[in-house]
């Protein structure tokens, strides 16, 4: 890999998302040397790759290029890599560019879409965790609404104009949302001879509430404004099978689509080496103690989505999300410098700073500590910390001008098709 030798230890961090990105600050200039591995060279915002899906964002407003964050550092070596396995009695990682000894390991390496084990689901549906996937859910979403104008098959052209959302989450929310208001302000527009109040979005929840990790107050004023953009949520269905075009249920309900949209959950994303059962509990997350120590590892840590810390308040491990990720990070990196000085280190403490999500134009919900808000004043807050957290200032201005023209302008200038996105399999389904 051409990182040369120091006599400083070495500090491996698979992953540059929040919490690999917030840790190697927190090491940035001391006497470590710190490599980061990552199979793409930019750190993704994720929080807002359901805009990039429907048309509100380009992809580099809210990606950084990871070089550039940690340029002034002198100790830092980045490497665009896929690391394939790690060997923990060696001491040692295999890529796709070469092996790495280490002295410290760290696995940042965040989550991935859990499809349950169904296979159909895997192959046929979209998923939104990286940028690229998002930029072709944003090909096929237009690509449907172009072959609708096609088509003289009545049945076909709903199924195109017909979108089914897995899982009622803050992602599939926030995304239902988004295709409500482009129903409602870009498409009819865009399609004039599309009957476009044919479009469908369906939001579909096993459980008996969406947004089920924030308070009843905030889900039910979630549901409240999703209704009224004409969204139809669906509580209490499971999805069991989508062969390309009938989405089937536990339940009599059925939805024939050619778009659905997994966001129903996430897994650790666990390297091999460090994938037995030995080291992995629910969620395909990795056991580490009140340190971030994986559990059996003086010298292996893991932080953010990838980590279970288990205790009596979180019983399952932190919630999968940017801020227990960031603070993960910023906990390992002080930690990290205290066991190189040969120092006690000091038991992680989250700071729960609350949960938000927004549902469109003047619509969100907020759920502080000691706080609740809705409506109006939870959008301004949900766009200032949003805006607070994206990387680098180019970025904030640029999605603050983007906000600001489709919010006076109520259009989405970024729908296009910049690369055709053709599914795995064709389902072609006629009429009788």
């Amino acid at each position: 890999m051409n990182i040369p030798r120091s006599n400083f230890p070495r500090v491996v961090i698979i992953g540059g998302g929040f919490a690999g990105i917030s840790l190697a600050k927190k090491l940035a200039n001391r006497d470590v040397q710190v490599v980061l591995l990552d199979r793409h060279n930019y750190h993704t915002f994720q929080p807002l790759l359901y805009q990039v899906s429907t048309g509100g964002l380009e992809p580099d407003s809210i990606a950084y290029p990871i070089r550039k964050i940690l340029k002034d550092f002198p100790n830092f070596f980045f490497r665009l890599a896929m690391v394939q396995r790690v060997d923990t009695s060696t001491k040692t990682l295999d890529t796709d560019i070469g092996p790495i000894g280490y002295d410290i390991l760290v696995l940042a390496t965040g989550s991935q879409t859990n499809y349950f084990g169904n296979s159909n689901i895997e192959t046929n549906s979209m998923a939104m965790k990286t940028i690229p996937q998002s930029l072709n859910l944003r090909s096929l979403i237009l690509e449907n609404f172009e072959e609708a104008l096609l088509t003289t098959d009545l049945k076909r052209r709903n199924a195109l104009m017909n979108f089914t959302i897995v899982g009622a989450g803050p992602t599939g929310v926030e995304l239902a949302g988004a295709l409500a208001e482009i129903k409602k302000g870009i498409l009819p527009k865009d399609y004039p001879d599309l009957d476009i109040r044919q479009m469908q979005i369906n939001l579909v929840q096993s459980g008996g509430k969406i947004l089920d990790a924030m308070s009843d107050q905030a889900a039910k004023a979630a549901e409240k404004f999703l209704e009224k953009l004409g969204v139809n949520v669906w509580k209490h269905v499971r999805v069991t099978d989508y062969d390309g075009y009938t989405v089937k249920t536990t339940t009599d309900l059925t939805f024939e689509t050619c778009t659905l949209i997994w966001a129903a959950g996430v897994k650790g994303a666990v390297i091999k080496g460090l994938d037995a059962n030995e080291f992995v509990t629910r969620g395909n997350r990795l056991k580490v103690n009140k340190f971030n120590q994986v559990e059996g590892f003086d010298d292996v840590f893991a932080i953010g989505d990838v980590a279970s810390m288990n205790s009596e308040l979180y019983p399952f491990g932190h919630p999968m999300m940017a801020q227990p990720a960031i603070q993960q990070g910023e906990s390992l990196g002080k930690n990290l410098l205290l066991l190189l000085e040969g120092k006690p280190m000091k038991p992680f403490i989250y700071k729960n700073k609350g949960s938000m999500a927004t549902i469109g134009r003047n619509k969100a919900v907020v759920d502080f500590p000691n706080y609740k808000t809705q409506g109006v004043f939870a959008w301004f807050v949900w766009m200032f910390v949003h805006l607070f957290f994206l990387i680098g200032f180019r970025n904030r201005a640029v999605v603050f001008i983007n906000w600001v023209y489709n919010y006076v302008r109520f259009d989405r200038e970024a729908r296009l098709i910049i690369r055709p996105y053709k599914k795995q399999r064709e389902h072609l389904h006629t009429s009788d």
